[in-house]
Protein backbone atom coordinates (compact mmCIF):
# COMPACT_ATOMS: atom_id res chain seq x y z
CA UNK A 1 0.00 0.00 0.00
CA UNK A 2 3.19 2.25 0.81
CA UNK A 3 4.44 4.54 -2.53
CA UNK A 4 7.74 4.90 0.19
CA UNK A 5 9.17 5.56 3.14
CA UNK A 6 11.77 7.64 4.13
CA UNK A 7 13.03 7.53 8.04
CA UNK A 8 15.24 10.05 9.02
CA UNK A 9 17.87 9.52 11.58
CA UNK A 10 19.51 12.76 13.94
CA UNK A 11 23.08 12.75 14.47
CA UNK A 12 24.61 11.22 17.66
CA UNK A 13 24.88 13.76 20.69
CA UNK A 14 22.51 16.45 19.62
CA UNK A 15 21.42 18.54 22.34
CA UNK A 16 17.76 19.21 21.98
CA UNK A 17 16.93 17.10 18.54
CA UNK A 18 14.36 14.10 18.33
CA UNK A 19 15.55 11.12 19.03
CA UNK A 20 13.72 9.97 15.64
CA UNK A 21 11.09 11.39 13.23
CA UNK A 22 9.67 9.26 10.31
CA UNK A 23 8.09 10.79 7.13
CA UNK A 24 5.66 8.30 5.17
CA UNK A 25 3.96 8.27 1.92
CA UNK A 26 0.82 6.91 1.37
CA UNK A 27 -1.10 7.01 -1.67
CA UNK A 28 0.68 10.09 -2.76
CA UNK A 29 -0.23 11.87 0.44
CA UNK A 30 2.48 12.81 2.76
CA UNK A 31 1.37 11.26 6.44
CA UNK A 32 3.55 13.21 9.44
CA UNK A 33 3.72 11.87 12.95
CA UNK A 34 2.60 14.63 15.70
CA UNK A 35 5.34 13.98 18.13
CA UNK A 36 8.17 16.16 16.63
CA UNK A 37 8.22 19.57 15.10
CA UNK A 38 7.71 20.29 11.35
CA UNK A 39 10.03 21.98 9.38
CA UNK A 40 9.15 23.33 5.93
CA UNK A 41 11.43 23.11 3.69
CA UNK A 42 11.70 25.40 0.35
CA UNK A 43 13.68 27.26 -1.75
CA UNK A 44 13.68 30.29 -4.57
CA UNK A 45 15.82 28.22 -6.84
CA UNK A 46 13.28 25.44 -7.96
CA UNK A 47 12.50 21.84 -6.93
CA UNK A 48 15.08 20.28 -8.50
CA UNK A 49 17.71 21.98 -6.80
CA UNK A 50 21.00 20.59 -5.35
CA UNK A 51 20.16 23.20 -2.49
CA UNK A 52 17.01 21.96 -1.63
CA UNK A 53 18.13 18.26 -1.42
CA UNK A 54 21.33 19.25 0.34
CA UNK A 55 19.04 21.57 3.13
CA UNK A 56 16.57 18.63 3.75
CA UNK A 57 19.91 16.44 4.07
CA UNK A 58 20.87 18.84 6.76
CA UNK A 59 17.81 18.77 8.66
CA UNK A 60 17.16 15.24 8.79
CA UNK A 61 16.49 13.77 12.14
CA UNK A 62 15.08 17.60 13.83
CA UNK A 63 11.70 17.08 13.28
CA UNK A 64 9.05 15.85 10.45
CA UNK A 65 10.14 16.95 6.78
CA UNK A 66 7.47 18.80 4.51
CA UNK A 67 9.57 19.85 1.13
CA UNK A 68 7.22 21.90 -0.73
CA UNK A 69 9.33 24.05 -3.21
CA UNK A 70 8.72 26.26 -6.29
CA UNK A 71 8.40 24.08 -9.71
CA UNK A 72 10.67 26.28 -11.91
CA UNK A 73 13.67 28.99 -10.82
CA UNK A 74 12.27 31.80 -8.69
CA UNK A 75 15.17 33.48 -7.98
CA UNK A 76 14.69 37.57 -7.21
CA UNK A 77 11.06 37.07 -7.02
CA UNK A 78 11.18 38.74 -3.00
CA UNK A 79 7.91 38.18 -1.63
CA UNK A 80 5.62 38.56 -4.66
CA UNK A 81 2.43 36.83 -5.80
CA UNK A 82 1.82 36.12 -9.44
CA UNK A 83 -1.36 36.84 -10.77
CA UNK A 84 -2.03 33.71 -12.71
CA UNK A 85 -1.34 31.49 -9.37
CA UNK A 86 -3.63 28.04 -10.07
CA UNK A 87 -2.69 26.59 -6.55
CA UNK A 88 -1.85 23.56 -8.57
CA UNK A 89 0.28 21.33 -6.82
CA UNK A 90 2.36 18.04 -8.31
CA UNK A 91 4.31 15.55 -6.89
CA UNK A 92 8.49 15.47 -7.40
CA UNK A 93 10.69 12.98 -6.49
CA UNK A 94 13.99 13.95 -5.92
CA UNK A 95 17.10 12.49 -4.60
CA UNK A 96 17.93 13.14 -0.50
CA UNK A 97 21.24 12.00 0.71
CA UNK A 98 20.77 8.99 -1.85
CA UNK A 99 17.13 8.23 -1.00
CA UNK A 100 14.70 8.97 -3.26
CA UNK A 101 12.34 11.29 -1.71
CA UNK A 102 8.61 12.86 -2.35
CA UNK A 103 8.62 16.82 -2.50
CA UNK A 104 5.85 18.98 -3.65
CA UNK A 105 5.96 21.25 -6.21
CA UNK A 106 4.05 24.23 -6.66
CA UNK A 107 3.82 26.43 -9.68
CA UNK A 108 4.35 29.96 -8.21
CA UNK A 109 6.58 32.55 -6.21
CA UNK A 110 8.27 30.97 -2.78
CA UNK A 111 5.34 33.18 -1.22
CA UNK A 112 3.01 32.04 -3.02
CA UNK A 113 4.81 28.14 -2.45
CA UNK A 114 5.14 29.02 1.53
CA UNK A 115 1.62 30.02 1.63
CA UNK A 116 -0.11 27.34 -0.43
CA UNK A 117 2.39 24.94 2.24
CA UNK A 118 0.57 26.16 5.25
CA UNK A 119 -2.79 26.80 4.10
CA UNK A 120 -3.27 23.51 2.56
CA UNK A 121 -0.09 21.03 2.30
CA UNK A 122 0.51 20.83 5.83
CA UNK A 123 -1.39 18.90 8.32
CA UNK A 124 -0.38 20.94 11.42
CA UNK A 125 1.67 24.39 11.53
CA UNK A 126 4.84 24.03 10.91
CA UNK A 127 7.49 25.11 13.89
CA UNK A 128 9.86 26.48 11.34
CA UNK A 129 10.13 27.05 7.67
CA UNK A 130 13.86 26.83 6.50
CA UNK A 131 14.80 28.08 2.88
CA UNK A 132 17.46 27.45 1.08
CA UNK A 133 20.34 26.54 0.89
CA UNK A 134 20.52 29.21 -1.92
CA UNK A 135 22.50 29.54 -4.65
CA UNK A 136 24.27 33.10 -4.30
CA UNK A 137 24.88 35.19 -0.57
CA UNK A 138 21.80 37.16 0.71
CA UNK A 139 23.29 40.54 1.79
CA UNK A 140 22.40 44.19 2.02
CA UNK A 141 19.36 46.28 1.01
CA UNK A 142 18.88 43.94 -1.77
CA UNK A 143 17.77 41.20 0.31
CA UNK A 144 13.50 41.90 -0.01
CA UNK A 145 14.25 41.18 -4.10
CA UNK A 146 15.48 37.31 -2.29
CA UNK A 147 12.70 34.81 -2.96
CA UNK A 148 14.69 33.01 -0.34
CA UNK A 149 14.38 35.67 1.84
CA UNK A 150 10.39 36.07 1.00
CA UNK A 151 9.70 32.81 1.82
CA UNK A 152 10.79 33.41 5.07
CA UNK A 153 8.98 36.67 5.39
CA UNK A 154 5.50 34.76 4.50
CA UNK A 155 6.32 32.54 7.11
CA UNK A 156 6.50 35.07 9.36
CA UNK A 157 3.40 36.96 8.21
CA UNK A 158 1.46 33.48 9.60
CA UNK A 159 3.76 33.76 12.74
CA UNK A 160 6.33 30.90 11.61
CA UNK A 161 9.62 31.31 12.30
CA UNK A 162 12.58 31.64 9.69
CA UNK A 163 15.08 30.43 8.51
CA UNK A 164 17.08 31.58 5.29
CA UNK A 165 20.38 29.53 4.51
CA UNK A 166 22.25 31.46 1.31
CA UNK A 167 25.96 29.83 0.43
CA UNK A 168 28.58 32.11 -1.58
CA UNK A 169 28.26 30.85 -5.50
CA UNK A 170 29.39 32.46 -8.40
CA UNK A 171 26.80 34.82 -10.17
CA UNK A 172 26.85 32.84 -13.28
CA UNK A 173 25.10 30.49 -11.08
CA UNK A 174 22.32 32.41 -9.56
CA UNK A 175 19.71 31.26 -12.09
CA UNK A 176 21.43 27.87 -13.19
CA UNK A 177 22.25 26.13 -10.04
CA UNK A 178 25.14 23.40 -10.74
CA UNK A 179 25.56 19.97 -8.97
CA UNK A 180 29.08 21.19 -8.31
CA UNK A 181 28.75 23.45 -5.65
CA UNK A 182 30.29 22.56 -2.09
CA UNK A 183 27.88 22.43 0.26
CA UNK A 184 28.90 20.89 3.11
CA UNK A 185 29.87 23.80 5.52
CA UNK A 186 26.13 25.25 5.05
CA UNK A 187 24.58 22.37 5.69
CA UNK A 188 26.46 21.89 9.01
CA UNK A 189 24.84 25.71 9.86
CA UNK A 190 21.56 24.77 8.46
CA UNK A 191 21.24 21.91 11.46
CA UNK A 192 22.82 24.42 13.77
CA UNK A 193 20.85 26.90 13.48
CA UNK A 194 17.69 25.00 12.58
CA UNK A 195 18.07 23.00 16.08
CA UNK A 196 18.50 26.15 18.02
CA UNK A 197 15.42 27.77 16.47
CA UNK A 198 13.18 24.95 17.33
CA UNK A 199 14.95 24.36 21.06
CA UNK A 200 14.81 27.94 21.85
CA UNK A 201 12.67 30.33 19.43
CA UNK A 202 13.49 34.05 18.67
CA UNK A 203 13.47 36.66 20.55
CA UNK A 204 10.03 38.99 20.31
CA UNK A 205 10.41 40.94 17.27
CA UNK A 206 12.87 38.51 15.50
CA UNK A 207 10.76 36.50 12.76
CA UNK A 208 13.59 35.47 10.51
CA UNK A 209 17.23 34.40 10.95
CA UNK A 210 19.01 34.18 7.60
CA UNK A 211 22.80 33.26 7.23
CA UNK A 212 25.12 33.76 4.57
CA UNK A 213 28.15 31.00 4.35
CA UNK A 214 30.98 32.21 2.14
CA UNK A 215 33.01 30.30 -0.19
CA UNK A 216 36.09 30.06 1.74
CA UNK A 217 34.31 28.87 4.95
CA UNK A 218 35.56 25.46 6.76
CA UNK A 219 34.64 23.52 9.56
CA UNK A 220 36.74 26.15 11.83
CA UNK A 221 35.40 29.45 10.28
CA UNK A 222 33.41 30.86 13.31
CA UNK A 223 29.85 33.20 12.75
CA UNK A 224 28.72 35.99 14.37
CA UNK A 225 25.71 38.37 14.50
CA UNK A 226 25.35 41.27 12.65
CA UNK A 227 22.95 43.86 10.93
CA UNK A 228 21.67 44.54 7.44
CA UNK A 229 24.29 47.09 5.82
CA UNK A 230 22.65 50.18 4.31
CA UNK A 231 24.62 49.20 1.04
CA UNK A 232 23.73 47.90 -2.12
CA UNK A 233 26.08 44.11 -2.39
CA UNK A 234 24.58 43.74 -5.63
CA UNK A 235 24.82 46.85 -8.24
CA UNK A 236 22.01 46.97 -10.82
CA UNK A 237 23.39 47.41 -14.76
CA UNK A 238 21.21 47.45 -17.82
CA UNK A 239 22.57 45.77 -20.58
CA UNK A 240 20.79 47.53 -23.58
CA UNK A 241 21.46 49.72 -26.33
CA UNK A 242 18.53 51.96 -26.85
CA UNK A 243 16.17 51.56 -23.81
CA UNK A 244 13.40 52.70 -25.97
CA UNK A 245 13.41 50.29 -29.14
CA UNK A 246 15.04 47.13 -27.29
CA UNK A 247 14.10 45.36 -24.56
CA UNK A 248 16.26 45.47 -21.69
CA UNK A 249 18.21 43.09 -19.93
CA UNK A 250 19.21 44.31 -15.91
CA UNK A 251 22.08 42.36 -14.59
CA UNK A 252 24.14 42.68 -11.59
CA UNK A 253 27.43 42.92 -10.29
CA UNK A 254 29.21 43.00 -6.62
CA UNK A 255 30.25 46.49 -5.83
CA UNK A 256 30.83 47.17 -2.19
CA UNK A 257 32.00 50.69 -0.74
CA UNK A 258 34.15 49.52 1.72
CA UNK A 259 35.15 53.44 2.73
CA UNK A 260 31.69 53.60 4.36
CA UNK A 261 31.07 50.18 5.29
CA UNK A 262 29.53 49.49 8.47
CA UNK A 263 31.59 47.31 10.63
CA UNK A 264 28.60 45.56 12.63
CA UNK A 265 27.04 44.51 8.99
CA UNK A 266 26.58 41.63 7.02
CA UNK A 267 28.63 42.92 4.24
CA UNK A 268 31.22 43.68 6.29
CA UNK A 269 31.10 40.05 7.99
CA UNK A 270 31.03 38.24 5.15
CA UNK A 271 33.26 40.01 2.49
CA UNK A 272 36.32 41.37 5.00
CA UNK A 273 36.13 38.96 7.86
CA UNK A 274 34.75 35.99 6.00
CA UNK A 275 33.28 34.86 8.15
CA UNK A 276 29.66 33.30 8.69
CA UNK A 277 26.99 35.96 9.19
CA UNK A 278 23.63 35.99 10.95
CA UNK A 279 21.39 38.48 10.68
CA UNK A 280 18.28 38.68 12.43
CA UNK A 281 15.32 40.11 10.41
CA UNK A 282 11.98 41.09 11.34
CA UNK A 283 8.53 41.50 9.04
CA UNK A 284 7.76 44.82 10.81
CA UNK A 285 8.65 47.40 8.41
CA UNK A 286 8.10 50.40 10.76
CA UNK A 287 11.00 52.61 11.03
CA UNK A 288 12.66 52.87 14.70
CA UNK A 289 12.42 56.57 15.54
CA UNK A 290 9.96 57.94 17.57
CA UNK A 291 6.69 58.16 16.58
CA UNK A 292 5.89 61.19 18.27
CA UNK A 293 9.13 63.35 17.33
CA UNK A 294 7.86 62.45 13.87
CA UNK A 295 4.49 63.32 14.33
CA UNK A 296 6.01 66.64 15.55
CA UNK A 297 7.93 66.95 12.25
CA UNK A 298 5.24 66.64 9.98
CA UNK A 299 2.36 68.75 11.69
Amino acid sequence: LFRGGLSLHPDRGLAGAPKRSTLIFYGGLCLLTDVTPLILVTNDDGVRSPGLAAAAEALAGLGDLLIVAPREQQTSTGRSYRREFTTAVSEEWIEVAGRRTLAFAVDGTPAQTVLLGLLQIAPRTPALVVAGINYGENLGTGVTISGTIGACLEAAASQVLGLAVSVETALEHHYQPVATVDFTIAKRWTRHFAARLLAHGLPSGVDILKVDVPASATWETPWRLTRLSRQRYYQPVVRSGNPVNEKAIVGYYIGVDHATLEPDSDIYAFTVERVVSVTPLTGDLTAPVSLSDLAARLR
